[in-house]
């Protein structure tokens, strides 16, 4: 390792192979930052992105997690289980885990967040400080999670949570968008909508999320230790707007269909990915917005990508062109 490359702050990556965690991960690459990678099998993984330091390690294991931190300034806690199994035996002791590796190497916590943290009694529009009434157990431990790392930040470890609402993008794999609405692989001629006709929608673009996580981390010490931001992102007005863009994008005439959350409440009871997709139906039966002016207040802008640009790089990611 040359004298340079210790001078760079070094970033911890949990869920490097993930959407969020690879965005951030390469975007942080970009801004100088050394970044380490932490996976059970990180020989398989190292060719697709050489510039990552992978080390060995399980994010359930508290010792491998400390030490991928040591020397760290920084760790994305962007990790969750595999097809939404056992979330209420993981989730909770991989961020505890997080924690205790942050308080030992002096680093902050990157969590990315959700809207399902949120009840109806914070709809239609959130904020910082909504109430966090979730009605599902996905939603109870997201909201447990955030506790945890506010007690954390009253103890001295710094924490940044910066939520979106649903991803697009290269690298979103797990969304809602290419696995739901569109077949990756194959052009795109037509599109499953899982809004309610005439129903709003909170839309991320991935890049836009790493941009806006870059520019908060540059202002260091003037982040409270607890901070949290809201990015208004891609607001899809009708629940149409990608649809038109898709439209516009490729010059074909997509159809549309409902998607059939009748089928996913029969399959529920024997097939855990549809029980949990269900679960989280009411988030488009409503218009769910964030509101982003504390991060516009601070930043003075949000990171904003047109959508029909957003869309095109989406698309050619999934080879749906």
């Amino acid at each position: 390792m040359t004298g340079s490359s210790l001078q760079k702050p070094l970033a911890l990556i949990l869920g490097a192979t993930g959407g969020v965690g690879s965005a951030v991960a390469d975007r942080l690459l970009q801004e100088g930052y050394r970044v380490r990678a932490l996976h059970r099998q990180p020989d398989a993984l190292a060719h697709r992105n050489p510039a990552y330091e992978w080390v060995k390690g399980d994010a359930m294991r508290a010792e491998d997690v400390k030490r991928a931190a040591e020397g760290a300034c920084l760790i994305l806690h962007a990790v969750n289980p595999p097809g939404y199994r056992d979330w209420d035996k993981l989730v909770l002791p991989m961020i505890d885990n997080t924690i205790a590796a942050a308080k030992a190497a002096g680093a902050r916590i990157l969590l990315p967040g959700t809207i399902y943290n949120f009840g109806p009694d914070s709809f239609p529009v959130i904020d910082e400080e909504s109430p966090q009434h979730p009605e599902t157990e996905k939603g109870k431990i997201r909201v447990e999670m955030e506790r945890r790392l506010q007690a954390a930040a009253s103890s001295g470890v710094p924490v940044l949570i910066v939520r979106a609402g649903d991803f697009i993008g290269p690298g979103a794999v797990n969304s809602w968008f290419s696995q739901g609405m569109i077949r990756a692989g194959r052009p795109v001629r037509a599109m499953s909508l899982p809004g309610a006709e005439g129903v709003g929608h909170s839309w991320a673009y991935l890049p836009d999320v790493a941009e806006t996580i870059v520019r908060l981390l540059a202002l260091g010490q003037k982040l409270p230790a607890f901070a949290r931001f809201h990015m208004r992102g891609i607001w899809d007005e009708d629940g149409l707007a990608l649809v038109e863009s898709a439209r516009r994008v490729t010059g074909r005439k997509i159809s549309t269909s409902r998607l059939p959350w009748w089928a996913l409440r029969l399959a529920a009871p024997f097939h855990r990915l549809s029980r949990e997709l269900f679960g989280m139906r009411y988030v488009w039966h409503v218009p769910i917005r964030l509101d982003n002016s504390r991060l516009v207040a601070l930043l003075g802008e949000e990171p904003h990508t047109p959508l029909d640009e957003a869309m095109r790089r989406t698309l050619a990611a999934f080879q749906a062109l």
